[in-house]
């Protein structure tokens, strides 16, 4: 059974449709985030690289990456605490 944090980003927390990580969460899509614009499986391999992946994104306005995937009324604080713990 999936975990619903199998579903959002590593560095910034946005909820996918599918795992980033894929169904094992072993074998990462490398897709491109459209909040933060990370690959998965390039930028969040490690926790050192989500972390230099998260802070560039915040340093840069937490702007996104596909800015007509925003929604209204979206919060990045709120979104982060989305990022799954392991992950923090």
């Amino acid at each position: 059974m999936r975990n619903n944090a199998d579903y959002h980003c590593r560095v910034c927390g946005l909820h996918h449709l599918t795992p980033p990580w894929g169904e094992d969460g072993k074998c990462p899509t490398y897709e491109i985030c459209d909040c933060c614009g990370v690959e998965f499986g390039y930028e969040d391999i490690t926790l050192i690289g989500i972390e230099i992946a998260r802070s560039k994104w915040l340093a840069n306005g937490a702007q996104w990456f596909s800015p007509e995937a925003r929604p209204l009324g979206w919060d990045y604080k709120k979104q982060l605490l989305m990022v799954p713990l392991e992950f923090r």
